[in-house]
């Protein structure tokens, strides 16, 4: 990964999260008590549904979280947050035009391209990206919306620094399969990470519910493939993977902080790969449709 603007990116993240921790509380985010929706697309969406999860088990709340092309408008929900880092992605502003009641938050990088289009506008231009592969704009989102959701961020941000200088192992580097795993809301992180190895270093990975994977998953369980948990692991599925014959991969710490070390490694095998994370195949930093 080297000086590509991912790495750079990846390092700057706990920084980002200690200043989203600063604003969270005057952000025109939504209150206790709100029927709430968060929408996105790829890495929001899935940011999406680990805010949800963590708003929900907090009691503040009923949230959903979807992906912008599949929300469904004859629901009603008093507040309804739009996470977009370039702030103009195509079904975004679809659906956007096509709400008819609550309020309505954008979360972006860019907020000149979706300020028009809802009420107010949380501005993390700071954690704006030049690689195509979403890394500290996403944290940051979720960084900022669990701060304001009353959650302490310090140790989330000390754990991420410690990941940042510590070397990956050849166990994770070298696999050629990962399975990345979460319960509650790391289940959305799982499925971030899965994504980031799929468009950064063109790599077969899957991600699930932890206790979902043993209903059938964990037959590719084997040498050289992870499965990789965020969180506490359910009783017994580290066994269950280790017997058949895989790595099994589950630190304990903050998930937010875990997923940056699951960054790390996904620019570690790109680079391996001779493969440029900033510009991965077929992929743009925004999907804008004609």
């Amino acid at each position: 990964m080297g000086g590509s603007h991912m790495a750079e990116e990846i390092a700057s993240q706990p920084d980002c999260w200690a200043r989203a921790a600063t604003i969270a509380a005057a952000a025109a985010l939504p209150e206790p008590g709100a029927r709430v929706a968060i929408i996105g697309c790829g890495t929001s969406w899935f940011i999406g549904q680990a805010y949800a999860a963590l708003r929900e088990s907090a009691g503040q709340g009923e949230t959903d979280a979807f992906a912008a092309s599949e929300f469904p408008l004859g629901r009603r929900y008093d507040h309804v947050i739009a996470l977009s880092r370039s702030g103009t992605t195509t079904e975004v502003h679809t659906l956007l035009s096509q709400l008819q009641a609550g309020r309505t938050t954008a979360i972006t990088g860019v907020p000149a391209e979706i300020a028009h289009r809802v009420d107010a506008v949380v501005d993390l231009s700071y954690a704006d990206e030049q690689s195509v592969v979403q890394t500290r704009f996403a944290t940051t989102a979720l960084a900022l919306l669990r701060a304001h959701l009353g959650e302490d961020l310090t140790t989330a941000v000390s754990q991420a620094r410690e990941v940042l200088s510590t070397p990956l192992a050849e166990a994770l580097t070298g696999a050629d399969q990962f399975s990345f795993l979460g319960a509650g809301w790391s289940v959305g992180l799982a499925n971030e990470a899965a994504l980031k190895f799929r468009e950064a270093a063109l790599l077969w990975t899957e991600s699930y519910p932890a206790m979902e994977y043993r209903h059938g998953p964990i037959s590719i369980s084997q040498p050289g493939r992870v499965s990789w948990m965020f969180g506490a692991a359910p009783d017994g599925l580290a066994a269950d993977v280790q017997r058949a014959g895989g790595h099994f991969e589950n630190t304990g710490i903050d998930p937010l902080a875990d997923l940056v070390r699951a960054q790390l490694v996904a620019g570690e095998i790109a680079r391996r790969k001779g493969l440029d994370p900033d510009q991965p195949r077929n992929l743009t930093r925004s999907v804008v449709l004609a």
